[in-house]
């Protein structure tokens, strides 16, 4: 019996009808944000400014532009974009034409890109002019591996007047839409429709890269509505927040933050490029109240020559973290300047943040050290999320609340995704139980706050961005001169983490000189993987081993964070 279908005893037998019950979805938000604020800003780019009224309006034109091509329900419309209004608007016009938008993350490779855009079928490809010929290059291969079967999708290039215009003509020359002219055939009045059933997919998005190949989380309707307002409950954001996009829209979604301020009717403020200097300049020439960021950004921040920043800060500014555990020193260092830092971890299956570092008032009396120290924990669940613990991975019990015993963080509720697209042995995994297993290792505090501890599989966090040490290995291997590697994470002053490669040379190899190695071996990988997967130390020697040839990752995890943290990243 599906889950429920059950049927419990009531004091009635009144059903549901058209009158008291509709699917959920945070397409309404945007209809009402229209309505309420029409002369707000929504939107700005640079020169650009949009009001709700003209954001509503350029929606619904791209969602009739969309279903004028039969592009609707079962179609997943792909975006590769950074931080532009197009890709906000795609957030609402494309599931308002019953289609499914998948955000591509622009810092990954063409070869990686081919597989998503493959993988998910994509109908329609809408990019950024600066990055089209990365969509280009994915749609040469995915046509030279299916060749006379390849259907190329509809390729839109969002033009952008901050950029050369070199890369926008040589795209209109290639036959790409002009996404301004898309929008234009579109009715700015189109009668959309919101979904019958609120488990119908709104997004896909990609894992980046955990395991062999990067998996396509789905996500519904329903947790898209309760997450967008869950956000501005757990980080008590007020309706008007003027909200600074740091964060990729191509992360889960913006954390949901897109849907969210449509609910709040607040004022999105785009950011093509994120330095320290562009996000202390937006909050003092654009009334920024709010931004989210990695905890690299902090950093940044933090370590800002003076020249770049304007302090004190005119306003207290919201801060929301996530990724890699933030160290202490940069939280307190955020605090020192005036930020107020609300700390948040989650997945991209479960809608970006889902737990939260609440905050307690009687931690305001414990010293600034201390205070940063219980502020790094990762905390309870959001109000949208109906469950969170820490488990013994055998046994599925609760781990006790001692701050000491490991276990698996795993979650249940309606802001945990669908499942896995086209991957049942990968869901039945994640799901087993009834809850859906994290793969990250934590313990639970006496308070009963969570802190992660490990991650199971390895992952490297670098700059907010997962990293498999094992596809990272994979491509090691493929240098002449490795026999064997093991990559793991090393401390980074500027990313958080980054990969940290340990690497046993073959017989013959020259070692006589190991920094030319090293640049060669890194020189290699940059041509093989995306930027930020590329290690940013080499170690060579012998790779310590258990008595069945299993290489002793946590020895060399070990050795890494005793040599110290990276001072200077080469991303």
């Amino acid at each position: 019996m599906a889950v429920g279908s059950e049927m419990e005893a009531d004091i009635d037998d009144l059903p549901k009808n058209p009158a008291n019950y509709m699917a959920l979805t945070p397409l309404w938000f945007l209809d009402r944000a229209a309505l309420v604020h029409p002369n707000r800003l929504s939107v700005v780019h640079g020169p650009k400014r949009f009001t709700w009224s003209e954001t509503y309006q350029r929606c619904r034109r791209l969602a009739s532009a969309l279903a004028a091509r039969s592009i609707g329900p079962g179609c997943t419309v792909a975006v590769i974009a950074p931080n532009i209004p197009a890709i906000y608007e795609a957030h609402f016009g494309v599931p308002m034409a019953g289609a499914v938008l998948n955000t591509v993350n622009i810092r990954l490779n063409a070869a990686t890109i081919a597989f998503l855009l493959g993988h998910s079928s994509a109908t329609v490809v809408i990019v950024d002019q600066e990055f089209f010929t990365l969509a280009e290059e994915s749609l040469k291969i995915i046509a030279e591996e299916k060749k006379a079967a390849f259907k190329p999708p509809l390729l839109i290039v969002v033009g952008d007047e901050t950029c050369d215009p070199m890369s926008l003509q040589h795209a209109l020359r290639k036959g790409a839409i002009d996404y301004e002219k898309f929008l234009e055939s579109g009715d700015p009045d189109f009668a959309w429709k919101p979904p019958k059933d609120e488990w119908h997919s709104i997004a896909l998005g990609y894992t980046s890269g955990t395991t062999s190949s990067p998996k396509g989380v789905v996500l519904h309707h329903r947790g898209a509505y309760l997450m967008a307002l869950s956000c501005a409950l757990i980080w008590g954001m007020n309706e008007g927040a003027v909200y600074l996009w740091t964060l990729p829209m191509f992360h889960c979604n913006g954390w949901c933050y897109a849907w969210t301020l449509a609910a709040l009717c607040g004022t999105s403020i785009c950011l093509r490029q994120v330095t320290a200097k562009s996000v202390y300049s937006a909050i003092a020439k654009q009334g920024v109240t709010h931004f989210c960021a990695a905890p690299v950004v902090l950093n940044a921040i933090v370590n800002a020559p003076p020249s770049d920043t304007i302090l004190p800060l005119p306003r207290v500014v919201n801060v929301n973290t996530a990724g890699a555990a933030p160290p202490p020193s940069v939280l307190a260092g955020m605090t020192k300047l005036g930020f107020r830092v609300t700390h948040t971890y989650g997945l991209s299956e479960t809608f970006g943040p889902s737990v939260l570092c609440a905050w307690k008032p009687e931690w305001d009396l414990l010293p600034l050290e201390e205070r940063a120290r219980v502020h790094a924990r990762q905390g309870v669940r959001y109000v949208g999320l109906e469950g969170l613990d820490v488990v013994n991975m055998k046994t599925m019990a609760p781990v006790p609340a001692d701050g000491t015993t490991l276990g698996e963080i795993v979650m249940r509720g309606n802001v945990v995704m669908k499942g896995y697209l086209k991957n049942p042995k990968a869901n039945a995994e994640t799901f087993a139980h009834g809850w859906y297993h994290s793969g990250d290792i934590g313990v639970k505090h006496p308070d009963g706050y969570i802190e992660v501890k490990d991650r199971a599989k390895d992952i490297i966090i670098s700059g907010g961005e997962n990293i498999s040490s094992l596809e990272v290995e994979s491509y090691l291997y493929m240098h002449p001169a490795v026999l064997e590697v093991s990559v793991v994470a090393r401390p980074d002053e500027q990313w958080g983490e980054s990969p940290c490669a340990f690497v046993t040379l073959k017989e013959g190899v020259d070692q006589s000189n190991e920094q030319a190695l090293a640049e060669d071996i890194i020189k290699f990988c940059r041509a093989k993987m995306p930027a930020y997967w590329v290690p940013k130390s080499v170690v060579f020697g012998p790779l310590p081993k258990t008595a069945t040839g299993k290489i002793k990752k946590h020895e060399l995890r070990t050795k890494a964070k005793a040599m110290g943290p990276v001072k200077q990243s080469r991303l």
